[in-house]
């Protein structure tokens, strides 16, 4: 480490051994006659050898810190956790009890979920659920908004039940929504592969189940149910029929059915919801799809895991093919359960903590200045 100076370290005289070796440090010791002329010169070559050694010591201690520092591509230094901070929670006023590990309960470290609004100066994001702000139970606080704050504008419902958008132009930075093209997507559920072997179908007695709470005559839902009850036997529960399910009756009541009617109260761009993943799919009985076009369906579960109202020319084809179909074309729907189960994504605190996951990809410095317009899209 030293051999750069050794031209600058003066070679001490011989010792009695005669060996001549080179010394890390200046041999002190009485002059002798032989050495006169060397000594006559001793102290500036001495300097020299003390500035040489200095210079030594620092290039030593820049290579201790060098070997002891982290090695390139070493793990960087810790990040600070993300704070989510929902200003109200979704329809609700008494959010859920969130502790520090909320996240990390689903993957995701190093993420903190908050509905304290004091939080508002240091949050990491801010997350605007739209019921709320459509009911104008919750203001957006635009005047305490820090300089460069993300703020996400979260919502399931679709275009159709979501009113109010014109009044938010240019104020949100990121969407979380069913949308696929949304920053967060996240839908009501999704196919996950199985770890293990599928359980059993559930007994079948009956053929045809619809839960449906909010029917208007206006929905084509009810039109294409009021033309298929023509030809085909449905029972009908939830609060429209007077028959309410409660929430632990729905999944048992439906998986006694062949088939359930996943009639979406709407018809948007990847609108597809529980109707779907819960009440049919995760239950046990095969949908009979009104919403997006088969495409989208496709996207999500196989072409065959389900049966699209579009694929007919009317109820009534729809109605024979339902009351014609053998066991062996029945059994056929449900081939994705070999090596596919259904995982349902309607927990409000595994949608928040979402957005770390994707955080570190959100574009920074976007703006929805037509939020209306892209939603309604």
């Amino acid at each position: 480490m030293f051999s750069s100076c050794s031209r600058h370290r003066r070679q001490p005289c011989s010792s009695a051994s005669g060996t001549g070796r080179l010394l890390p440090f200046p041999a002190w010791k009485a002059p002798s006659p032989g050495c006169k002329k060397e000594v006559r010169r001793g102290p500036t070559r001495r300097l020299r050898a003390w500035g040489c050694l200095a210079v030594g010591a620092m290039l030593s201690a820049l290579w201790l810190l060098w070997l002891l520092g982290p090695a390139p591509g070493g793990a960087p230094a810790p990040q600070p956790p993300v704070t989510i901070l929902i200003w109200h929670w979704p329809f609700t006023d008494q959010p859920p009890e969130l502790p520090g590990d909320t996240c990390a309960r689903y993957g995701m470290a190093h993420c903190v979920l908050s509905t304290n609004r004091s939080l508002l100066a240091s949050a990491s994001v801010v997350v605007f659920h739209h019921r709320e702000l459509q009911t104008q139970r919750a203001r957006l606080p635009l005047a305490q908004r820090p300089p460069g704050q993300p703020w996400v504008w979260a919502s399931m419902e679709s275009p159709s039940h979501t009113h109010g958008l014109h009044r938010l132009r240019g104020i949100f930075n990121w969407v979380l929504s069913y949308r696929n093209d949304s920053d967060i997507f996240v839908p009501y559920g999704r196919l996950e592969p199985r770890s293990g072997p599928a359980p059993p179908l559930p007994p079948k007695s009956r053929l045809a189940a619809w839960v449906v709470s909010n029917f208007q005559e206006r929905q084509r839902r009810a039109q294409v149910y009021r033309q298929l009850v023509r030809h085909l036997q449905v029972d009908v529960f939830g609060r429209a029929s007077g028959r309410p399910l409660c929430t632990d009756c729905l999944v048992p009541t439906v998986a006694r059915y062949h088939f359930y009617l996943s009639f979406e109260n709407s018809q948007h761009r990847d609108y597809i919801t529980e109707k779907f993943w819960r009440n049919a799919l995760w239950a046990g009985a095969v949908p009979v799809v009104l919403g997006p076009p088969r495409a989208t369906y496709e996207a999500y579960v196989p072409p065959d895991a389900f049966v699209h109202v579009d694929d007919f020319s009317s109820p009534r084809e729809l109605a024979a093919f339902l009351t014609g179909m053998n066991a062996s074309r029945y059994r056929g729907f449900f081939a994705w359960r070999q090596r596919l189960r259904v995982q349902l994504l309607t927990d409000w605190r595994e949608r928040f903590c979402a957005i770390c996951a994707r955080y570190p990809y959100l574009p920074q410095g976007q703006v929805y200045e037509d939020l209306e317009g892209w939603f309604q899209a």
